[in-house]
């Protein structure tokens, strides 16, 4: 069995002292020739030292790695936000540990213990309704936490998240608009009050109040995503069916595309559709699908900065703030009435 290389032997094979060798692998090079860095390097290449990254990082009080805890990371949402954030932390020499919470409480606060035995320096959280209590204890503690899409009644941190409002705002005054008059909402369940949710479902029926429409309770499904068809089915066998229907995510989306295949309903025809959160596929789909986009890469890339920025100056004390991002409307072929405006 090979012995072991220890920061020792780099010190004698470069003929440097092991104090020197600590500052080169800290990358602290003020007081280090180019000379000295040089045998230094050939040293560890030659013995191929490794590092031993978990007692440096104990040494440093830091593992310059974060933890990403998502609700749910089939949300094209997510995977974008994620991509985003751990560009951002590779820019300022992070590592991300990414963990999928399936909307599960007790897998989430699995994850959370996960993580903090981990020691990773700060945590970005979608977080999930049970587990308040351990996040203020956190908080409590000055630990570094940046909530992402919602909001947790009670707690005092930096959230980046939509204006979920304006987005059904958007989407309705575009139905209008566009001639649709019986327009309904589906989303995934309203249960744990989930903040886009219910802040989507709210923006609808502000936007047709505003503009004297009387709110049909029967036109608003909020439902696991396994009932929604069931929900579709109840719109459609209304007398009074809807013309338009807008999806509050990409999920729900998906549940509506495959109803209306299924039962030879012919969207931009035979009902308008528009969906919160843009989809790879909006412009390819036979219509193409008017979409709400959320500037998910310009999310991300706020709340990783505002966490490495609470990790790096833990000393700083501002008051942590809402960041609410705009929605954009992208005008496509899903929401066009024959005979309707000219878009």
């Amino acid at each position: 069995m090979s012995k072991k290389i220890t920061i020792a032997d780099v010190a004698n094979q470069a003929g440097v002292s092991k104090s020197t060798i600590s500052q080169y692998l800290n990358n602290r090079f003020e007081y280090m020739g180019e000379e000295t860095r040089s045998r230094i390097k050939k040293a560890i290449s030659d013995l191929e030292y490794q590092p031993n990254v978990v007692a440096r990082s104990l040494k440093k009080k830091s593992t310059s790695t974060i933890g990403v805890i998502v609700a749910n990371i089939l949300h094209a949402f997510s995977t974008q936000v994620i991509r985003s954030i751990e560009n951002v932390c590779n820019e300022n020499g992070f590592s991300t540990i990414i963990c999928n919470a399936d909307d599960n409480p007790e897998k989430e606060k699995k994850y959370i213990e996960t993580l903090l035995a981990k020691q990773v320096d700060g945590l970005i959280v979608v977080p999930i309704s049970g587990n308040s209590d351990t996040y203020e204890k956190l908080l409590n503690q000055d630990f570094p936490i940046v909530f992402l899409d919602r909001l947790v009644d009670g707690l005092n941190t930096d959230t980046v998240l939509l204006n979920n409002g304006k987005a059904s705002e958007l989407a309705v005054n575009h139905l209008l608009e566009n001639g649709y008059e019986k327009i309904a909402i589906v989303t995934t369940s309203l249960i744990d009050n989930v903040t886009p949710r219910v802040e989507r479902i709210n923006g609808y029926i502000k936007a047709l109040e505003e503009n004297n429409i009387s709110v049909r309770t029967d036109y608003i499904k909020g439902m696991e995503l396994s009932k929604i068809p069931q929900g579709l089915n109840e719109l459609f066998s209304l007398d009074e069916k809807p013309d338009a229907i807008v999806s509050g995510n990409d999920l729900t989306l998906m549940e509506i595309l495959k109803y209306s295949f299924e039962h030879q309903i012919r969207i931009g025809k035979e009902i308008g559709l528009i969906t919160i959160d843009e989809v790879s596929f909006g412009p390819i789909h036979s219509p193409p699908l008017t979409t709400i986009a959320q500037p998910t890469f310009e999310m991300g890339k706020e709340v990783a900065t505002i966490l490495l920025n609470k990790i790096r100056d833990k000393n700083a004390k501002q008051d942590p703030a809402v960041h609410r991002y705009e929605p954009r409307l992208i005008v496509r072929k899903s929401t066009k009435k024959e005979g309707a405006g000219n878009e």
